[in-house]
């Protein structure tokens, strides 16, 4: 081909590099390749995770010149077990269609709530409570920073541990008793 061509006519005269490990790209529109049963994971995990979180705050409500313990334990627990689990989902579960969008997108990302965090933050300020609300936010992002670096390490040692318990045992199973 001459390096002068150009338009449609060129991508279809070009050879298709796939490597088997990525998919061919499609032409389609990203709407049509969304596969409907991990839309409706993530739709029930958020429907779920919402729901949580508003009772959650019906449980425990703040109010509006104090500081925002609900949703700040809300949004630093979600830190810890979003790292949890995507340690879980990529290193030691079995490879799995509905665990990630249904659990991390949906539900936890509709349980931790940055514009409910940033609502606390303002109405803190309109107060005059000008500490707490910068309390509110660093150390909102130092909790969640720390949880997840928990929530990491917890995780890999409990696949470290797994790994360590299978070679023992003689046998390396890479995925637990659900898949057999």
């Amino acid at each position: 081909m001459r390096a002068d061509e150009s338009g449609p006519d060129r991508e279809s005269r070009e050879p298709a590099y796939n490597s088997g490990a990525d998919p061919e790209p499609s032409s389609e529109p990203f709407h049509v390749r969304l596969h409907r049963d991990a839309l409706a994971a993530i739709a029930l995990g958020g429907l779920l995770g919402g729901s949580a979180r508003y009772a959650l705050g019906l449980a425990f409500p703040t109010s509006d010149a104090t500081f925002p313990w609900t949703t700040f334990a809300v949004n630093v627990s979600g830190s810890f077990l979003l790292a949890l689990l995507l340690v879980y989902v990529f290193d030691i579960w079995p490879p799995t269609r509905y665990v990630q969008p249904f659990a991390a997108v949906g539900f936890l990302g509709s349980f931790t709530t940055f514009s409910t965090w940033m609502l606390d933050t303002d109405r803190l300020l309109g107060h005059g409570h000008c500490a707490t609300a910068a309390f509110n936010v660093f150390g909102s992002l130092l909790a969640g920073l720390a949880a997840t670096t928990l929530g990491l390490a917890v995780g890999r040692r409990a696949a470290a541990r797994r790994a360590r318990l299978a070679t023992r045992r003689g046998h390396a199973r890479r995925y637990g008793w659900w898949v057999r």
